[in-house]
């Protein structure tokens, strides 16, 4: 029996095809790795984001009001 001599190297790829035979969309390692790339830079941005907007308190980035300023919009009496 004869061996190979040479290792398979060749990528992975994913051919999709519909009821009619026709090619639908193709998946390739390199999509594979752009997802990836984009999910990583994505969490990243979450990551900073919520760092950002819990740094900033509430009572910082609204201003608070007397009530001897003006009555209330919506007073019942």
């Amino acid at each position: 029996m004869r061996k190979l001599e040479e290792s398979v190297t060749e990528p992975w790829i994913v051919h999709v095809y519909g009821q009619n035979r026709k090619l639908l969309w193709v998946l390739e390692p390199s999509h594979g790795w752009l997802f990836l790339l984009g999910f990583g830079f994505g969490l990243l941005l979450t990551v900073i984001h919520v760092n950002l907007a819990t740094s900033t308190s509430v009572s910082e980035a609204l201003p608070t009001r007397d009530a001897s300023e003006s009555p209330a919009l919506l007073q019942l009496d």
